[in-house]
């Protein structure tokens, strides 16, 4: 996890009952439009907010032959990612910006953070100096608008991937606090991503890990709309 937070926040996220992974069909499927996109080996791709760095062991097989490189500003995290992804740095969105110079990066992965942090636009504005003039951005970050929030929305419940507290569940369907500061629906990613100087954004669709197994087929399917999906991923290169 990469957050400009406040202590109490900081805290939250060095919890290690608090998850820093997420879904593996969601990291191979970002792995997979990623290493199309690279093309020629030996790419630097920086995986910023790596968590525990299972997203990054998932991804590691679909990009052999680029360097991946590994940055979290939680200790803990990184502890546990060191022996998923090998080489780690701690590094932090804010307080000085990430330890690496203007346009080092071929790629960077940022997956599942944006919805974390206090303050998305200097976030991406990081982002953009690290990442070469064309450099691809692959983000991705749950959908506001997914096939079973609007229903919840409708039915007057708090929808799935919101959160009104850090101490418990309020309203909506689920049990675990992940800390989610902020939502986007597709429309809205697209928007922010080219404002932020991005240019050709892509947008599809991944499943979300936690829907009932009943109901996960229905989620698969969602994926070709991607305004209706559960996971938004996002495919950008540096304007």
């Amino acid at each position: 996890m990469s957050s400009d937070s406040s202590p109490g926040l900081r805290d939250f996220y060095e919890d290690p009952a608090v998850p820093v992974a997420s879904g593996d069909a969601r990291s191979r499927r970002q792995a997979q439009l990623l290493a199309a996109a690279l093309g020629a080996p030996g790419q630097l791709v920086v995986d910023v907010g790596c968590g525990d760095g299972s997203a990054a062991a998932t991804a590691a097989p679909i990009l052999a032959g680029h360097r991946l490189i590994g940055i979290d500003w939680s200790q803990d995290a990184l502890r546990r990612a060191r022996p998923r992804v090998g080489h780690v740095v701690r590094g932090e969105l804010d307080h000085g910006g990430l330890p690496l110079a203007d346009g080092c990066a071929d790629a960077v992965l940022f997956s599942e953070v944006i919805e974390h942090l206090v303050d998305p636009d200097h976030a991406l504005d990081e982002l953009r100096r690290i990442l070469r003039p064309g450099g691809h951005l692959m983000l991705s970050t749950p959908n506001l608008a997914a096939w079973y929030n609007r229903g919840l929305l409708l039915a007057g419940w708090q929808p799935v991937f919101s959160e009104v507290s850090l101490r418990g569940i309020h309203g909506r369907p689920g049990s675990q606090v992940v800390g989610h500061l902020r939502l986007y629906t597709a429309r809205a990613l697209r928007s922010f991503l080219a404002t932020a100087g991005f240019e050709e954004v892509r947008i599809t669709g991944a499943p979300f890990h936690g829907v009932p197994r009943g109901l996960r087929l229905l989620d698969r399917a969602a994926c070709a709309v991607p305004a209706v999906a559960s996971i938004l991923l996002a495919h950008a290169r540096r304007g």
